[in-house]
């Protein structure tokens, strides 16, 4: 049976576990669903959890979900795309938007692993200590205004290096970076960059931990 339906739907047919259900339900002339009110919540919220750990790989086809979870492709579908906020790029799916449970993470972090726990903790010391990481284009041609040469810091640069034309940062080029960090500073930091590639390179990583 599952052989034919696959023939006839392709990847739309349903999965093997759920013709199997199929077949028992017939056999014991089981054919009629009971009056309900709805899915249960419950049940809901155990496959949408089922399906955020299946998604740690996220280049799982949809059909390897449907048969792990035991659900059809289109429930998973509804799942991924209504009750998670995701959707398919390049094969691979990525949420929209911050869930509930992503935003409440990246709050946590941020109160009592990053800035704003370290501001509660001594608020007089924090902009001396934190330094973030960036990378600009300058050209030698633009005259910039006063106004537009302006930048936010607390007292000063704490380093400055300039990166020559058509040559590309490395893990290992950025490590070195930090050692001429290090010589300029003299007390413990706090360290704030974004997740460029070179910037979480095992090598940059290694020098920084």
């Amino acid at each position: 049976i599952k052989a034919e339906l696959s023939v006839v739907y392709g990847e739309s047919a349903p999965s093997f576990a759920i013709v199997k259900r199929w077949i028992t339900e017939f056999e014991t002339a089981w054919l009629m669903n009971d009056e309900r009110s709805g899915r249960p919540t419950t049940a809901i919220t155990d496959n949408i959890e089922k399906i955020h750990e299946i998604l740690k790989d996220c280049r799982i086809k949809v059909r390897e979900i449907a048969e792990t979870v035991d659900i059809s492709k289109e429930r998973v579908c509804h799942i991924l795309t209504e009750e998670s906020g995701m959707r398919k790029l390049t094969a691979c799916l990525v949420p929209r938007l911050l869930t509930v449970d992503q935003k409440r993470i990246r709050m946590n972090i941020s109160n009592f692993q990053g800035p704003v726990g370290a501001v509660r903790r001594n608020k007089s010391d924090f902009l001396y200590r934190l330094i973030t990481v960036n990378g600009t284009w300058i050209h030698y041609f633009i005259l910039e205004t006063k106004e537009q040469s302006k930048q936010w810091t607390a007292k000063d640069f704490v380093f400055i290096d300039y990166f020559k034309k058509d040559k590309t940062i490395t893990g290992i080029y950025f490590a070195l970076l930090m050692d001429k960090l290090k010589a300029k500073i003299v007390k413990k930091v706090m360290f704030h960059q974004d997740d460029a590639p070179f910037h979480t390179s095992s090598f940059a990583l290694a020098k920084i931990y």
